[in-house]
């Protein structure tokens, strides 16, 4: 029967197109079984194969355990009966004993089997991922096997199955069995369960690797893909951009008489496509992002990180789009969250900010309303802007000369004191050593606001990495490190 066990490795390595090692080990597996089977035992028992002849040798084995720990009669044995076979044994050791080895027969032929048909799936499964592993993000072509419940599973071929989700699909695609279909593979299942591969057709990534299918360009990194926002089967925004100037990128994507673009839209189920200009500038992006909406006015919140666009009264629907899409996409496309209203209400709207600067500013300066008027007018938006910026931006204002400026600078110095010295009831505890309070290059407002983090003293700030400081605080990574190298050279000075 031994050499019956090299005939059968040998034909299904062939067969199955897996190595002869997985082949034994199964082989192995199921006489390692069916020699429980026999015994009706939960015995440990290892059968180990001769590649070369076919012979094989069983053995069975035993932990050794404490008294504590015997539960398994049948592959257990206390530590006080192994030391009668051998003192030096120890708990956690295995004794392994020779046995008499069952035939291959028809019982473990039928269980081998098994055992083998599970192996050369699990050896097939494994081929499938080492092959797909690293591909994530490349797009793959199918044929659809079928259609369930909004799920589209496909043949890639070589016994390849892959899936797309109903929540990775583009709605109400019609699809047939047959129908050749294109995805980008988000994901390698390792598992055992369920199909290996899972595409994508609705994901954002996926137009972008269509257009760099479409437009060479691209691929000869003449023109960059900035990013790209979906309502998959609807809509869709991309941005693009070219460093050569002598290039028109959207030109270049939309292609002859559209050619480009509409085969994209064609894969996608005829879903529009807008191709926007990138632009380094938040407000010119957002205002092309924001196409076909002809912008009127724009206002940057940079603390927020949020944009007002304005727009004619009767241009407000399309600016918006049908349920919100367009600013929906525009806001994805630009990581900027848009705020759509009529010129009106941002005209109303800005009023009344600049209302709240004037009073503000009155109330904490202690400055008469004409002035107020003019820093708002000027810009300025807040106490820390006029506190903290360069001074040459406040003697650019219309009649401020030193003085004037100096005097502005003091006052609004002394009301984020004020302020951060009311919030120390809140904060109790929190109060900042005076050794932080004098250690060079440190201010007011920098030590209140660390020592609410509980950095409290100037060895508090020492124990600090440089980035640990820049999470807490709006320090540059060279001003952070230099601040905690001074509040470290009070600890060489000790020394």
């Amino acid at each position: 029967m031994s050499k019956e066990i090299l005939y059968v490795a040998e034909a299904l390595s062939n067969e199955k197109n897996v190595s002869k090692e997985v082949i034994y080990d199964a082989i192995e597996i199921a006489l390692a079984t069916a020699t429980r089977k026999k015994y009706r035992k939960d015995m440990d028992v290892k059968v180990i194969i001769d590649t070369q002849t076919g012979d094989y040798r069983s053995f069975r084995h035993w932990e050794v355990v404490s008294d504590e720990d015997f539960e398994f009669e049948d592959k257990q044995i206390t530590l006080e009966e192994a030391h009668k076979e051998d003192s030096e044994l120890e708990v956690g050791d295995i004794i392994e004993e020779e046995m008499e080895s069952i035939e291959f027969g028809r019982i473990a032929a039928q269980t081998a089997k098994q055992v083998i048909l599970q192996k050369v799936r699990e050896a097939e499964r494994m081929q499938v991922v080492e092959r797909f592993e690293n591909r994530v993000g490349e797009t793959l072509n199918g044929v659809v096997k079928r259609a369930d419940r909004g799920h589209i599973f496909l043949d890639l071929g070589n016994k390849v199955e892959a899936i797309i989700p109903r929540n990775h699909g583009i709605p109400r695609e019609n699809v047939r069995r047959g129908d050749r279909l294109r995805g980008m593979l988000i994901e390698v299942n390792t598992e055992n369960r369920g199909p290996l591969l899972t595409l994508s057709r609705g994901a954002p990534e996926f137009l972008v690797e269509l257009f760099k299918v479409e437009v060479p360009e691209i691929d000869q990194n003449l023109i960059e893909i900035k990013g790209a926002a979906r309502d998959p089967g609807f809509r869709a925004k991309i941005a693009v951009f070219s460093s050569d100037p002598k290039l028109d990128p959207i030109g270049a994507c939309v292609g002859m008489r559209g050619s480009r673009v509409m085969s994209v839209s064609n894969e996608l189920g005829g879903e529009r496509i807008d191709i926007v200009l990138w632009d380094e500038d938040p407000a010119v992006f957002v205002i092309n992002a924001m196409a076909p909406a002809e912008i009127e006015s724009i206002v940057v919140d940079e603390e927020r990180h949020s944009i007002d666009v304005a727009v004619a009264e009767d241009k407000l629907s399309q600016a918006i789009g049908r349920g919100g899409q367009n600013v929906r996409l525009a806001s994805e496309l630009t990581g900027w969250n848009i705020n759509v209203m009529t010129a009106e209400e941002a005209s109303e709207k800005g009023q009344e900010e600049a209302m709240k600067f004037v009073e503000d500013f009155m109330k904490k300066l202690d400055i008469d309303e004409d002035m107020s008027v003019l820093l708002v007018q000027e810009g300025f938006s807040s106490i820390e802007e006029i506190a903290y910026v360069e001074e040459s931006e406040l003697l650019s204002v219309e009649g401020f000369d030193e003085d004037i400026v100096a005097e502005l600078r003091q006052r609004a110095r002394d009301a984020l004191l004020t302020q951060l010295i009311s919030n120390e009831e809140k904060l109790e505890g929190s109060k900042p050593a005076d050794d932080l309070l004098k250690l060079e290059g440190m201010n007011d407002k920098l030590a209140y606001a660390i020592a609410a983090k509980s950095i409290i003293t100037r060895d508090d700030l020492a124990d600090l990495a440089t980035d640990e400081l820049m999470e807490i605080s709006d320090l540059t990574q060279e001003q952070a490190g230099e601040l905690i190298m001074e509040a470290r050279r009070f600890w060489f000075e000790e020394e």
